[in-house]
């Protein structure tokens, strides 16, 4: 076979500094293209609650399946040292959205931070009262002269007092004890009889790995308003003035949830490629007992709030002296992009 390599020198030399030219020119004209494309993105970033978990695959299959860069957006999904600083990091400017609680998000109005809840991410309370099932406590009655173990956060205590008066007790019926945010362990070590601020679509599961079975009483069930446990919050000024940006990044999410709540597995294949660490079997269980709560059983709009929740909430916590009474509830969220999404759907 005849080879194809010119064999003059000269023209050999011509030859291959301009492929090397022609490469240098292609190599960056695809710069120039992947420049362009990472500058028509906008820069945003989301600051999570916790560490990541199965409330958060909607978040990460959007990313994942590229639901972010259609509207725009180049996201960042991140867990801040502290995540009790997601809505100051919010107000002040420097993230766009974060992921926090209804309850915080009064308390930081009531803290003139200017922050508002943009989408309800789940409908109903998470938090409960948890205790092994051998202690016979089925009511919030059978606490009486307990010892109850507090995560120490003020609302999680208010949450107690009402839940015993709605069975007839008070706080001085039982023992409180701060064992920090490590709830688990103290339960299970019987140092104390019961504790609150545990989520029972996640620790449930840490004390059954255990062999132990598990009671729980729901807040909503025993003298608590019902309350959005984890919303999507906004700046004031990005409401007001990047409407464009809220309604993307809603878009994005919204098809994010639904493909979570059709496919688990998938939600959590793109859980797990982002936080590897995260334990699959114990989000496996989560997710299923989650997902309803996320559309009430598919009868509302993904992210719906209603100013009757927001109203009955800021209620009890003022009536708690938690929250002052001139913070204006109607003014701490927002339907404005549930409502367009919903009307593009």
């Amino acid at each position: 076979m005849k080879n194809a390599i010119p064999r003059n020198p000269l023209r050999l030399l011509s030859l291959m500094l301009a492929l090397l030219l022609t490469g240098s020119l292609l190599a960056a004209c695809g710069n120039d293209d992947d420049d362009t494309a990472s500058d028509e993105l906008t820069p945003v970033t989301i600051a999570l609650d916790w560490y990541p978990w199965s409330n958060h695959t909607g978040l990460y299959l959007a990313q994942e399946r590229g639901y972010f860069e259609e509207e725009g957006l180049d996201v960042e999904i991140y867990v801040p040292g502290n995540p009790q600083d997601g809505l100051t990091l919010v107000g002040s400017g420097r993230d766009e959205f974060a992921i926090s609680y209804q309850t915080d998000v009064l308390l930081a109005r009531g803290e003139d931070i200017p922050v508002q809840s943009v989408a309800a991410l789940v409908q109903h309370p998470l938090n409960s009262i948890m205790a092994l099932e051998s202690s016979g406590i089925e009511r919030p009655s059978d606490l009486q002269g307990m010892t109850i173990g507090v995560p120490g956060v003020p609302s999680d205590e208010a949450l107690l007092s009402s839940i015993l008066e709605s069975d007839g007790l008070t706080m001085d019926d039982v023992e409180i004890v701060n064992v920090g945010f490590t709830l688990i362990p103290p339960l299970l070590a019987g140092q104390v009889d019961a504790i609150i601020g545990a989520y029972w679509v996640h620790e449930s599961f840490l004390v059954e790995r255990e062999g132990e079975d598990v009671s729980i009483l729901r807040v909503e069930e025993w003298g608590v308003p019902d309350y959005y446990e984890l919303v999507l919050v906004a700046s004031d000024e990005t409401v007001e003035n990047n409407g464009e940006l809220v309604e993307g990044m809603m878009r994005a999410i919204s098809r994010g949830y639904a493909d979570a709540e059709s496919d688990n597995a998938a939600a959590l294949d793109a859980l797990l490629a982002a936080a590897p660490d995260t334990d699959r079997e114990l989000e496996e269980r989560g997710i299923v007992l989650l997902q309803p709560y996320w559309t009430d059983n598919g009868s509302i709009p993904f992210g719906q709030q209603t100013p009757e929740r927001w109203e009955s909430y800021a209620t009890w916590l003022k009536d708690n002296d938690m929250l002052a009474d001139d913070v204006d509830p109607l003014e701490a969220f927002t339907n404005e992009f549930v409502e367009v999404v919903g009307q593009e759907n």
